[in-house]
């Protein structure tokens, strides 16, 4: 049987019209203090929980907001580990 003929195909080369170029700035990595007040609002939500545990019903200001301690310390953590996705 006959061999069919190889066909040579160019590589695709994408028009240079149609690109716009896009100038990155480059981020630079975080302030000390970022880190410093990230980590402690992390540290103070963990605390708060703590101490809510161990002497809520003493502490005035605390027993009165009952089950929202729980919302106020999971709130403090997690909004100090969405500060970890900026932080470079």
């Amino acid at each position: 049987m006959p061999k069919s003929k190889v066909r040579k195909k160019s590589a695709y080369v994408a028009p240079a019209d149609r690109r716009t170029p896009v100038k990155v700035r480059s981020a630079g990595p975080s302030h000390p203090i970022y880190v410093g007040v990230m980590l402690a609002v992390m540290l103070l939500g963990l605390a708060w929980l703590v101490v809510n545990y161990i002497a809520g019903q003493k502490i005035g200001f605390m027993n009165d907001l009952g089950n929202w301690n729980f919302a106020i310390g999971f709130a403090l953590m997690i909004g100090g580990l969405l500060m970890t996705m900026r932080w470079r």
